[in-house]
């Protein structure tokens, strides 16, 4: 194999092993703490974390490793990798798009809390008592 489909690939397996790395958190760590603590308070801690550091976090992972992925199958294509390289790689690629899709559709769900968040802070801090929330 090509050395530049090698190292797009392996840039493109190192990206996406991160995000299934963040995906698996979220379906083995945090959905069941969601169970634990209630709808309200889980949507506490998700409106904290997901909306603050980790917008662009995840963005930049979610993008990142789709367009590694794209780059890999593209790169190997051009080039005229063999076709079961080429096979996996484009198979890689749809997948990327189709997560990117389904994250596309589901993300901008957290957006609206944002003013709520942002009403809640300064109600806290009109009355001159600032909560944990506010901190």
């Amino acid at each position: 194999m090509n050395a530049a489909v090698t190292g797009v690939a392996m840039a493109a397996l190192v990206a996406d092993g991160l995000l299934a790395g963040v995906s698996l958190d979220k379906v083995i760590v945090q959905l069941p703490a969601r169970r634990r603590n209630g709808v309200t308070a889980y949507a506490a801690y998700a409106r904290a974390a997901d909306l603050g550091n980790g917008v662009a976090f995840y963005a930049a992972v979610g993008v990142g490793a789709a367009a590694l992925t794209l780059a890999a199958f593209a790169v190997a294509a051009a080039l005229g990798a063999h076709g079961a390289v080429t096979g996996l790689l484009a198979a890689a690629a749809g997948l990327s798009l189709l997560h990117s899709a389904a994250t596309g559709r589901a993300a901008p769900t957290m957006f609206p809390d944002r003013p709520a968040r942002a009403r809640e802070r300064a109600c806290c801090w009109a009355a001159c008592r600032p909560c944990a929330r506010c901190r």
